[in-house]
């Protein structure tokens, strides 16, 4: 029960749900990325991140001076389904937008 807890909170804040929804193409993303995608600074980025990671969210890699964040593929399958369910229904509250978008 306080792995899902943990999770839906940290979903819950919009520019974290927002980079999951980034992050559910499979593939690395750097600060520097997210920073624009999100409009948001770097540190606040990286304090968002963080949460996400503390919640078993994300995994990161370090290259160089950048941080890289990816989904946590070794996500256990419940918790895997409620992310798809939260991006998911992020997307229905306005079709192509991210969530902080939709919201807008």
């Amino acid at each position: 029960m306080n792995r899902i807890v943990a999770i839906l909170s940290a979903l819950a804040e919009p520019t974290r749900l927002q980079a999951i929804c980034l992050l559910q193409d499979g593939s690395e993303h750097c600060v520097c990325e997210l920073m624009q995608r999100l409009g948001a600074s770097q540190s606040r980025v990286s304090r968002h991140m963080a949460v996400l990671k503390a919640a078993g969210l994300v995994a990161d890699r370090r290259d160089a001076q950048w941080v890289r964040y990816r989904r946590n593929p070794a996500l256990p399958p419940d918790a895997a389904r409620l992310i798809e369910a939260a991006v998911a229904a992020a997307g229905r509250e306005k079709p192509g937008a991210l969530p902080a978008e939709a919201s807008a």
